[in-house]
């Protein structure tokens, strides 16, 4: 049995391709964050939500880059007001991508997602658009 060769820092050479795409992903999500930390859409000068500009309607995602803001600067509340759905689902997704780079360097495989969750998921979505539209929950669930 032939042994990987290792890099510099030890580590076989396949662990680090095997990791890449998560580690890639995440730079870019790092990158686009610390962007948003520095530049303020509350401030203006990112593009409105296409939904909300033409029916007035808020869309399940409207406030996001707002609550990231907030988020990356610490302000919780604030990104509570701006979009509720996006602060539970965060630490869903950070938990997702450190399994996936864990799983990666490994390189053991994944279990396989039960497909009812993709319907869960589209259920939740939707019904947080519908209820953050309905006027007497706009206060609670409408980005403020």
């Amino acid at each position: 049995m032939s042994e990987v060769p290792a890099g510099a820092s030890g580590v076989p050479a396949s662990r680090w391709r095997g990791a890449a795409a998560p580690l890639v992903l995440g730079a870019g999500v790092a990158g686009a964050t610390l962007v948003l930390a520095l530049v303020d859409p509350h401030e203006g000068g990112y593009p409105l939500c296409p939904l909300l500009a033409l029916t007035g309607w808020a869309c399940p995602a409207c406030g996001g880059l707002r609550a990231t803001h907030d988020l990356a600067t610490g302000d919780l509340a604030g990104a509570w007001a701006m979009n509720p759905l996006w602060v539970v689902v965060v630490p869903f997704l950070v938990v997702a991508w450190a399994l996936w780079v864990r799983r990666a360097w490994l390189g053991t495989r994944a279990r396989a997602v039960p497909a009812w969750t993709g319907v869960v998921a589209l259920v939740v979505l939707m019904a947080f658009g519908v209820a953050r539209n309905i006027p007497a929950l706009v206060p609670l669930l409408g980005p403020s």
